[in-house]
């Protein structure tokens, strides 16, 4: 099964996807599964991982709803206040739907600590206890904190989101290198190749910018714990779905069958126990 293991869906609203500015005018609008089935058809596609765009319950529901009424929408990831003092309530309620397969907070818009403080921590551990994965979606900056929280749960299975977004339009490897490399020691975690081409120049980026950051990621992880995702409709801001799939797909040409299907499929279907 080939997936497609990071994308977002939503119906528009300037209050509550205010995150949306005007140089991203060309997703305001709404994106739903009517819209992505036949880009996935095109490229060979037949499951995605819907991911949450908005931090609160009502996104958890409204992306269980369009799972229900979507077969090959194969997993949710959403949003629940990991830091409430009744998130074991919450697991518990959530882990009855078992399209439901993990969490994400928007970890990018918060500072490095925040992942730290002790109430996050808290929910964090228990996770596992009820079988939900965890999206981790950093910038370069928040590396270090993510290193100590992926040490801190060494059976919780983790992911990495959009490579945690390096510098590609500046061409920058150090630090994130350095960075990812100390990350990947951890087991527990995996890598999204995704979210490549709004991290690059929207306009002007080549196929060849993204090599440097993708033979990192193989080096890091080796291809068993490489999960892709096309980060659609974010994606769109830099390029179409075909556009962005073409980059992973020909860097990964030159390597075997068996590792190409690992990428492209069966590591997210093992990760998120599809």
């Amino acid at each position: 099964m080939k997936v497609d293991a990071h994308q977002h869906f939503w119906k528009y609203d300037p209050a509550v996807h205010e995150w949306i500015d005007d140089s991203m005018k060309v997703i305001r609008k709404d994106f739903l599964p009517a819209d992505l089935k036949p880009l996935l058809d095109q490229v060979g596609i037949d499951a995605c991982v819907a991911v949450q765009a908005d931090q609160t319950e009502k996104e958890t529901e409204f992306l269980l709803g369009l799972a229900k009424e979507n077969s090959w929408i194969k997993a949710v990831i959403g949003w629940t206040d990991l830091r409430s003092s009744h998130i074991e309530e919450q697991l518990q309620h959530y882990q009855e739907n078992k399209i439901l397969k993990g969490f994400r907070h928007v970890l990018q818009g918060e500072a490095p600590e925040f992942m730290l403080q002790p109430s996050f921590l808290n929910g964090i551990g228990l996770l596992e206890k009820y079988g939900f994965t965890y999206d981790i979606l950093i910038f370069p900056k928040h590396l270090d904190a993510a290193l100590e929280l992926v040490k801190q749960f060494p059976n919780q299975p983790f992911v990495l989101d959009h490579l945690a977004k390096p510098f590609i339009k500046d061409g920058l490897l150090d630090g994130w290198q350095q960075g990812i490399k100390k990350l990947a020691q951890y087991p527990n975690l995996s890598c999204k190749v995704s979210g490549m081409v709004t991290e690059a120049d929207w306009v002007n980026w080549k196929p060849n910018h993204f090599t440097p950051y993708l033979d990192v990621l193989v080096e890091a992880f080796g291809t068993n714990r490489l999960l892709y995702g096309s980060d659609w409709p974010v994606c769109q801001l830099a390029a179409n779905y075909y556009q962005q799939f073409d980059i992973p797909k020909n860097y990964f040409k030159q390597f075997s069958t068996t590792e190409q299907a690992e990428i492209f499929g069966n590591n997210a279907t093992k990760f998120y126990h599809l």
